[in-house]
Formats: C-alpha cells, sequence, structure tokens
C-alpha cells in the first residue's frame, strides 16, 4: 500500500464498523420492539461494536483489513464484510410483518446514516471546507478548499466515504434475493414469497446463488443513485 492509502485505512474501517454496528444494531432494537428479545439478550441493541465485533469477529475484522489490503494492491480502495444479528425464528413465524419491519430496519439505519453524511458534506461545500471534484473514487467526493489542514480534508474523506458506503450497503441489502434482508422483507408481507426464501435459504448452494444475481444486479440499481451524487 502506498502511504496516501495507508493514512485512509483508519478512515475506511470507523465508516464501515460504524456502518454495520449501525445496521445489525437496527435489526436488533426492531426485534426488540416486536417482542423479540433473542439479540437484545446478547448485547445487540446497542451502537456499541464490541457485542457485533464478538459475534462475527472474521466478518468484522479479518475480512474487512484484509479486503481493503487485497483492493488497495489493484489500486481501489474499498472494505467488504458483515456482521449478523440473532432472532428466534418461531418468533418470526407467529409475526411475519414484525419480522418485515426487522429485515427493513437495517437498510434504514444505512438511509439514516447516508442522509447524516449527505447533510455534513453539503454544509461544507456550501461553507467552502471542501470543492467537489470529478469523482474518480469512492473516497475522495470531496477536496479541502483551502487552508484547513489535514483534519478537515481527512473530514471530507470520511463523510463521502460514509454517505457512499451506506447508500451501498442500503441498495445491496434491499435486493430481494436470499440471503438478503429484501427477501425478508418480502417474506414477512407475501406468504409465496417467504417459501421460496425459506427454500433457498437451507439450500447453501441456492443461496450462493442469490447472491451471485444480486452482485449482477447492483450496478444496475446503484445507478439509480447517481443524482444524488450530481446534487451533492
Amino acid at each position: 500500500m502506498t502511504p496516501e492509502t495507508l493514512t485512509l485505512l483508519p478512515l475506511w474501517y470507523v465508516a464501515f464498523l460504524l456502518s454495520l454496528t449501525c445496521h445489525e444494531a437496527g435489526h436488533a432494537f426492531a426485534a426488540y420492539r416486536g417482542g423479540d428479545e433473542t439479540a437484545y439478550l446478547g448485547g445487540q441493541v446497542s451502537l456499541n461494536p464490541l457485542p457485533h465485533i464478538r459475534r462475527e469477529m472474521f466478518g468484522t475484522v479479518v475480512v474487512p483489513l484484509l479486503s481493503f489490503v487485497l483492493y488497495s494492491s489493484q489500486g481501489v480502495s474499498w472494505m467488504l464484510g458483515w456482521a449478523s444479528a440473532p432472532y428466534d425464528p418461531y418468533w418470526e413465524d407467529r409475526h411475519p410483518r414484525r419480522a418485515a419491519f426487522m429485515a427493513a430496519a437495517g437498510p434504514l439505519a444505512n438511509l439514516a446514516l447516508a442522509a447524516v453524511a449527505f447533510a455534513v458534506l453539503k454544509i461544507g461545500l456550501l461553507q467552502g471546507l471542501w470543492l467537489s471534484p470529478e469523482i474518480t473514487a469512492i473516497d475522495r467526493l470531496v477536496a479541502p478548499a483551502g487552508p484547513g489542514g489535514e483534519l478537515v480534508e481527512g473530514a471530507g474523506r470520511f463523510f463521502s466515504i460514509l454517505f457512499s458506503l451506506n447508500l451501498i450497503l442500503m441498495a445491496f441489502n434491499l435486493l430481494p434475493v436470499p440471503p438478503l434482508d429484501g427477501a425478508s422483507i418480502l417474506a414477512g408481507l407475501f406468504p409465496p414469497a417467504r417459501r421460496l426464501r425459506d427454500t433457498m435459504r437451507s439450500s447453501p448452494m441456492a443461496a450462493l446463488i442469490g447472491l451471485l444475481i444480486a452482485w449482477k444486479l447492483f450496478p444496475l440499481i446503484f445507478s439509480l443513485f447517481r443524482p444524488l451524487f450530481r446534487l451533492l
């Protein structure tokens, strides 16, 4: 990694961990409010990342850092990983609509984070803290407009990462393909969709195929957010 890329690593990891934590805490809080205390008893109705890290150490620490290094070797700043919140499947059977809201709560948390980051970036741009360069990298949506030091530049890059990353997490997770949240939302609202989701979720190969389909569809879905970047 170049020295510049190395300085981006803590910004990326903090933004990534915050995004995952809020996503899973959203699932856990919605389940708790709906009557399922499984995640609450596991300490995951919390914005403290430690309970989420303890549950998925590999997906929240090892894979994100390793993927950042691997992508950086290709000249790209990016990070992959995952987390999870437990729930009671019997509760889901009894309250499918509450379970659908639980599934939607994670992407909604990402939407909230993206909205906060958008507001901060827009205010900073209007106040002259940053300038809008050509969008050539996801972590360079803003550049320092003048004297302000590394702190101002770092803040701009952090909120740029947070904005883009949470748009991506929200859009990707809303795709109606098991094992993503969009499939669970449909399953809670439409019984036939639930039978299809359960069939696919019980087969690792079917779940893998679902993820591959989502991966292929995602660029088309994310292109719908391009007006937001122009608005910013």
